[in-house]
């Protein structure tokens, strides 16, 4: 097994307005080189953990571990060395006069030399898509190239672990394709990646591992294609699976879905049932 990056212990939070525990004793743990997907409904808790794992929040009681090492009394400033975060809304974190200074903004902060901010500037912009905005004000591009800039901002400053919460809100489905295609390379480069969604055909897609929260708790925890197979234990979080997972069960009930995870998988699937049942019938006929 990988080495563990993000753990945490026993975790529990509660917003100072509120009676009820937000994350309510998660022990969780997210292996080096992972590509994760939290998904859960609207107050489910996922965006509030994953606000743990670079100090923009702090536990009420448990502990959190990034890398090995424990985050209580770390600043966020240092836990930014190691976990990036792309906030949901990316006009939350742009602010610069080009899309150049936004992306050098953060390896400055960290003491970067000039040399290296130009050279991992030139890299960031390359995997995000973004060489021909460089002189650009970062609001006067599109709400899609704007979440890619968020991500660049972020990946300048060279962390281990990627956070990106919802990525794919307010954009269409050609954009939300071609941010999580930046994603996966990243991903195979070796960066851990984690993001919120409640996009199930996204997360079919491209993750590997789903976390359902409920309540702030984990309530399920497994493969993509171990999660999504089990629609009735879903049912709970309000969380329906992908409409390949829902068809495959639909006319293949029996079947073990597991293995389902393309179009072209759930056609196998079919043809084989096809099959089964030809045979049965041309079998009946012969009696």
């Amino acid at each position: 097994m990988n080495d563990v990056v993000l753990r945490t212990k026993d975790l529990r939070f509660r917003y100072p307005t509120r009676q009820e525990f937000a994350l309510d004793g998660i022990n969780l743990e997210i292996h080096r080189g992972e590509f994760v997907a939290l998904i859960g409904q609207n107050g489910s808790g996922k965006t509030t953990l994953i606000k743990h794992f670079n100090g923009l929040l702090r536990p009420t009681a448990g502990e959190i571990f990034v890398d090995g090492q424990l985050t209580d009394g770390v600043p966020t400033s240092q836990l930014a060395r190691l976990v990036g975060y792309v906030f949901q809304n990316p006009d939350h974190q742009v602010f610069a006069e080009t899309v150049e200074e936004e992306i050098a903004f953060g390896p400055k902060n960290l003491g970067f030399d000039e040399e290296h901010i130009a050279e991992i500037t030139q890299e960031v912009v390359r995997d995000m898509g973004l060489e021909d905005y460089l002189d650009e004000m970062p609001f006067m591009l599109g709400k899609g190239q704007r979440q890619r800039l968020a991500v660049a901002s972020v990946l300048a400053m060279e962390p281990q672990i990627l956070i990106v919460d919802e990525p794919t809100t307010g954009q269409d489905w050609r954009e939300c394709i071609r941010l999580m295609d930046l994603l996966k390379p990243l991903n195979e480069k070796g960066h851990t990646i984690l993001v919120t969604t409640h996009n199930m055909n996204l997360v079919s897609l491209y993750a590997r591992r789903v976390i359902v929260m409920l309540a702030g708790k984990i309530w399920m925890d497994g493969t993509t294609q171990e999660v999504f197979s089990q629609p009735a234990k879903l049912t709970p979080a309000y969380i329906k699976p992908p409409t390949l997972y829902q068809l495959a069960h639909r006319f293949c009930p029996e079947a073990d879905i597991s293995a389902v995870v393309t179009p072209e998988d759930l056609a196998d699937l079919l043809y084989e049932r096809l099959g089964e049942t030809q045979a049965k019938s041309h079998a009946g006929g012969e009696e």
